[in-house]
Order: C-alpha cells, then structure tokens, then sequence
C-alpha cells in the first residue's frame, strides 16, 4: 500500500471511526451483507481516491482499490452497480455527521475587528453545470445556461473556521429566496454578513429581532426612512449623497416601508477609474436588454454603500468599510473547490453516478475544513 493511499484511508478513521462508517453503510442499505467494497473503502474512492481527478473512469478507480488494499479486487461494473440510490443515502449520512462533528472544532481566529461577536457567518453560493439526466432533480437556471444544474449554498464561520451551514440545492432556486433558509441561524451576538445577491428585507428584520447582527451592501432601491418631527421621513439616496463633500458619510436609517429596519448607512466615495468602468458596464448590460439606465442609477455607482446593524460602540465608521472585504474569503473558498477539487469538471453522464461523484466532493470539503482549520487560519 503506497504511503499516499495509505494517509487517504488514515484521514477518515482520523475523523470518522471505522464502526461508525460501516455502521452508517448497514443502517442506509449500502452494504447488506460482507462485501468486498465496504463503506470505508466506498468513502476513500470517492473522496480521496482517483476520483478526486476530473477525467477519472471507473476502470482507474477500480484499479485504485487494489492500492488502498491489496488483498481486494472490484471490476469497473462491480463499482458502478454500487453507485446507486443506497450509495446516496450513505453519503448523504456521512456529510450529515461530518458537519455535526466540526461544530465541536475549537476557534482558531482571534481577529480583533469580531472579538464582540459569538460567530462571524459568511454567506454565499457556487453554482456549477451538471448532466441533462439530472435535470428533473437540478434544474439549470433556465434562458440559454445549462437545462442541469446545481448550487452548493455555504455559511461558513470565519471564526471557527467551520461550516454553520451547507447544502446542495437545484441552480434554479435564487439565493434572495434561499436566504430564508439562512438566516434560520440567527442567534444573539452572531454576525452575518453576505453580499447582494441574498439581500431581503425580511430576512435583515428577522436577524435584527434574533438579536443577530449584519453586514451587507445597499440595494439601492430599496426604500430608506430617518425619523423626522412627524414621524418617518422618506430619504432619497441619490440626493442626499449629491451634498456630500468628502469622501465618507454615515446616517442612521431604517429599512423598508414596512419592517422599518434600525441599520446604520455608510457611504464610501470610489475613485474616478471605478466609477467609469462601472457605468460603462451598466450601460453596456442596459443596452444589451434594450434601456438606458437612468440617471439616478449612475449616480449611484460613484458609492460604495453598506448597511450594518452593528452598534458604533463596537465598529468605528471605517471599520464597517474594512470589514466587508472578509466576504472575499468565502469566494477564495469556492475557487478552491473547482480548481482544485474539480467540482464543476463532471463527465459522467448517469444522475446516481453524478450525484455519489458530487457528495463524494462535498465530504471531501468538510473533511478538508474539519482537519486543517489552524493552518488555513495562519496562511491567511
């Protein structure tokens, strides 16, 4: 048994015992009786094994199993029968007790700008094509994109370091629905913060009422209010960012016509080459569907604007602005994931092959996570 084979099986019992897999295996109908494919050499297959390589056929990993134990042979039909409905239930198993195991991880992130808060979730979502078979299960986002195709939708501590949520879910389901699903989370003293993509009203008023904090970008439709002599009085955004003179402004405003969400406002004026990139692209999008963006909109690119919940006895003005930039691991994150784990590179055409190839990878990301959260905390 070569030493790299011989660490891949090492790091799941280093996670998992070996009871508990087979366990799992028998309860979810995998294996039934003795069988030469048990549920730990299953595991290192498809997640360690070959098929962590994008062009990987079932004769390579067939030829992988006589490595990760010698005294085992499995024809390439043999393994493809195996992948089927009872496979999925045991991975699906699997992932269920790799994330409950990694909330018991210790914290390994001592950033001074979220020592008031319980947990620092970033959310966000990595969509990826799969095969037209999986189209009934994974529909595509529709128009001209894939007919298949699936997101993994992540909460990610920044903290700890671990998943507080993750889950795969059909491409066409947006992220401003599934944030409902999210903000589930929320507890007194956690920090969420996500980018426009999953900006709702409703779900800021739910974090807002758990206790919770946020941290997002403005959508800038959005309807704005600031207390005035006869109640609540209508901002509007474009103006009042007109009689700006510097290059930063904070006011405290509320959220939505009904909600009235208490959030703070921070403006940040972007530079000239910016802000002219950014309206050559929105005219260019604007004129591919046939309209003029307006003038209020263009205005609006000239900011950066962020909205925040958390109190300025806690984040300066400036710290908002430098503290959002964060989000940007999640995203480094998911690069990772198709880089280097080849989550989007899917040849097999079978929807049970595709689906024990895809939970194979998201194992693969918890356990990746689970076992070197102090090393990723110091390289970055």
């Amino acid at each position: 048994m070569t030493t790299c084979t011989r660490s891949a099986l090492s790091m799941l019992t280093d996670f998992f015992s070996s009871d508990d897999i087979e366990a799992a295996a028998r309860r979810t109908g995998f294996v039934k009786r003795a069988s030469k494919l048990t549920g730990k050499l299953f595991l290192a297959l498809v997640t360690f094994g070959s098929w962590s390589d994008a062009t990987t056929t079932l004769a390579q990993l067939a030829a992988k199993v006589t490595q990760l134990d010698e005294q085992v042979e499995v024809s390439p039909e043999a393994i493809h029968q195996r992948m089927n409905q009872r496979a999925l239930a045991f991975l699906q198993d699997m992932i269920r007790q790799a994330l409950a195991k990694v909330q018991a991880i210790e914290k390994v992130c001592d950033d001074g700008l979220f020592t008031s808060f319980t947990k620092v979730y970033l959310a966000d979502s990595t969509g990826f094509g799969l095969p037209e078979s999986l189209q009934d299960i994974f529909p595509g986002s529709g128009g001209s994109a894939a007919k298949a195709g699936a997101k993994i939708q992540a909460v990610w501590d920044y903290k700890s370091s671990v998943f507080g949520h993750f889950a795969l879910t059909p491409w066409n389901i947006p992220d401003q629905k599934y944030i409902d699903q999210v903000v589930v989370l929320a507890q007194k003293g956690i920090l969420f913060i996500f980018d426009l993509g999953y900006f709702k009203i409703q779900a800021l008023a739910r974090l807002a009422t758990a206790g919770a904090y946020f941290l997002t970008r403005l959508n800038h439709q959005t309807n704005i209010f600031a207390p005035s002599a006869g109640g609540m009085q209508h901002i509007e955004l474009t103006q009042m960012l007109q009689a700006v003179e510097g290059n930063l402004i904070e006011r405290d405003i509320f959220l939505g016509a009904k909600e009235l969400v208490p959030s703070r406002l921070v403006a940040v004026r972007m530079p000239e080459s910016i802000v002219n990139e950014r309206r050559r692209i929105a005219k260019k999008k604007a004129k591919k569907k046939g309209y003029l963006p307006s003038k209020a909109h263009l205005n609006l690119l000239a900011w950066n604007l962020f909205i925040s919940n958390v109190p300025s006895m806690i984040w300066k003005t400036a710290t908002v602005v430098k503290a959002y930039p964060i989000r940007w691991q999640i995203e480094l994150i998911f690069k990772s994931w198709k880089s280097y784990l080849h989550l989007a590179s899917i040849n097999t055409k079978k929807a049970d092959t595709t689906l024990c190839y895809l939970y194979g990878r998201m194992l693969l990301i918890v356990l990746n996570y689970a076992l070197c959260p102090h090393i990723r905390s110091h390289l970055w």
